[in-house]
């Protein structure tokens, strides 16, 4: 059976560090980081008082949302997802199909999130407890089911092919581009537009918090608060956002004579069972190995061709322990070993929408040939310096040549996706 080639067309963003792939992309190149103290999540006596929250206050809703969406909208996550699908699909050249046309049967969504409408649920639940539940108003379901947001995005673009959510914690965004790649490799839509949300506040972040997890010792110098790979890493600091991707099969990008980003090569996706040292919270080695190993072999290229990694690599414990499985599944070490980085140094982990922002910034990595720098590592982990060159774990962003990238997502629950991108 014939398959059909991915590319990327569009691109569009929503993070702590850049809202617009113009602001993202200075960002990343010139390593600003968008982590910032919250007096509120002082006075709620958190732990962590740092985080990274798109500011979307200067952006008009109004390019996004009708009068009546805007109405009682108090989604953060929703609003992220929305600013970003239709910042991709606006970048792609493609238009909105008029409310009175016929739905646009070869493109479809797979938008992910976590959890989505934390705030309109909490406004839900009092407005209920205090039996005023006529007041809720006609969109506290839309804005709290997880497919709240494809359901706006497929409303709003008309799109007529599948229109759904996926929800995998720390591992939707990089599954949902994977997801999104497999319907167009195998024919059943043109286009699709991937991506995932995740809500901002601490009611999100708050558990995270509770499980000791986040670092303590930053609330003064958030800046340097992300240190992925660093010895003195303490925890990930949360994040919240959007990114978003349009892919396309090859002939109808090159049919319409668009911009092409990256192409999609390949993947995998898979869990390690919660066996074998796996567990809710922690992955199995073994299963993160097979899933890069199988996301190579699918992509139909060898370990070596990899130029570059963007890891998951949060800034815990646990980032040692992940660049041995790389280094396993690649069976490639010291100056052997592809550069890597982590772009949570720049903005924290934002959760379900930490994959889908992160290939945002593969694909620019790509498209501009720039390997993005690595924020506080300067004291790199010397389990991993012992294995890997530091010459390989970039400080700054460098004008290099990249021809293939992996990036790797690995969530709770004991699940991983790898995607392999390539320059076009």
């Amino acid at each position: 059976m014939m398959q059909n080639r991915v590319v990327i067309t569009g691109l569009g963003v929503c993070a702590p560090n850049g809202v617009g792939v113009k602001d993202f992309l200075n960002a990343l190149s010139k390593g600003d980081s968008g982590i910032q103290y919250f007096k509120e999540l002082e006075s709620l006596n958190f732990s962590c008082q740092v985080a990274g929250e798109p500011n979307v206050k200067e952006t008009n809703l109004n390019n996004y949302f009708s009068n009546v969406q805007l109405k009682g909208l108090d989604s953060s996550g929703l609003i992220y997802g929305v600013i970003s699908g239709l910042d991709a699909w606006k970048d792609a050249g493609l238009d909105k199909i008029a409310s009175d046309g016929q739905p646009d049967w070869d493109s479809g969504i797979l938008f992910g999130t976590g959890i989505l409408g934390v705030d309109k649920f909490r406004e839900s639940i009092y407005k209920v407890d205090e039996g005023n539940v006529r007041r809720l108003g006609s969109t506290s379901v839309v804005q709290t089911m997880a497919s709240g947001i494809s359901a706006y995005l497929g409303g709003i673009l008309g799109c007529g092919n599948q229109v759904t959510t996926n929800s995998s914690a720390c591992t939707t965004g990089t599954e949902a581009v994977l997801m999104g790649y497999e319907r167009i490799k195998l024919g059943k839509a043109k286009r699709m537009l991937v991506g995932s949300c995740s809500d901002s506040g601490p009611y999100v972040w708050g558990g995270f918090d509770a499980m000791r997890i986040l670092p303590r010792k930053y609330n003064e110098n958030p800046k340097a608060a992300s240190r992925p790979m660093s010895a003195t890493a303490s925890g990930f600091i949360p994040g919240s956002g959007a990114g978003a991707l349009v892919l396309e099969s090859l002939d109808s990008a090159l049919e319409r004579g668009t911009t092409i980003y990256a192409e999609v090569l390949g993947g995998a996706i898979n869990s390690g069972g919660q066996r074998a040292g796996g567990s809710m919270t922690a992955p199995n080695n073994e299963a993160v190995q097979r899933c890069i190993g199988k996301a190579i072999e699918n992509s139909e290229i060898k370990a070596k061709d990899i130029d570059a990694i963007n890891g998951h690599l949060t800034a815990t414990s646990k980032d040692p322990t992940e660049i041995a499985n790389w280094i396993q599944a690649l069976n490639l070490s010291g100056v052997d070993f592809p550069y890597i980085n982590s772009f949570k140094s720049h903005f924290g982990h934002c959760l379900a929408a930490a994959g889908s922002i992160e290939c945002v910034g593969v694909a620019l990595q790509l498209k501009e040939q720039l390997l993005f720098g690595n924020l506080n590592c300067e004291d790199l982990h010397p389990e991993i310096e012992e294995f890997i060159s530091s010459t390989k774990i970039p400080q700054k962003t460098i004008k290099k040549e990249l021809n293939i990238i992996a990036k790797a997502s690995f969530g709770f629950g004991d699940v991983n996706a790898c995607a392999i991108f390539s320059k076009y």
